[in-house]
């Protein structure tokens, strides 16, 4: 009973806690690597196949890794191109900023990464 009382108050002071501001340097890590591996992959499957995939099931080529980052990020494809959200860093979901150049040349057209000038 004591073993139980305890894990769930870790559980509860944990669930209380930002873990964005706690945890801040290893979410932003895995979060850059997660959204910049999406767009890596996502552009090269059109490049390969001349369009961007309908989902995230299309795309070939997969390496075992690369299913982490497929549940850490949210596509959508577009008209002419894709929205690509970050949602999960290493914990939780990072705030991210990429220089505006970033972008040059790819489909993104929505994101929750902030773009920034140099």
């Amino acid at each position: 009973m004591r073993k139980l009382f305890i894990s769930m108050f870790f559980v509860m002071l944990l669930s209380g806690c930002d873990l964005d501001v706690a945890i801040p340097v290893p979410n932003k890590i895995f979060g850059t690597q997660n959204f910049v591996s999406a767009v890596s992959i996502i552009e090269l499957h059109k490049v390969r196949n001349g369009s961007y995939p309908s989902n995230l099931d299309e795309l070939e080529f997969l390496g075992q890794w690369d299913s982490i980052w497929l549940s850490a990020v949210r596509y959508e494809k577009t008209n002419n191109g894709y929205n690509l959200f970050v949602e999960r860093g290493w914990v939780g979901k990072p705030n991210l900023t990429f220089p505006e150049k970033f972008k040059q040349g790819l489909g993104i057209e929505k994101t929750n990464v902030t773009w920034i000038e140099p």
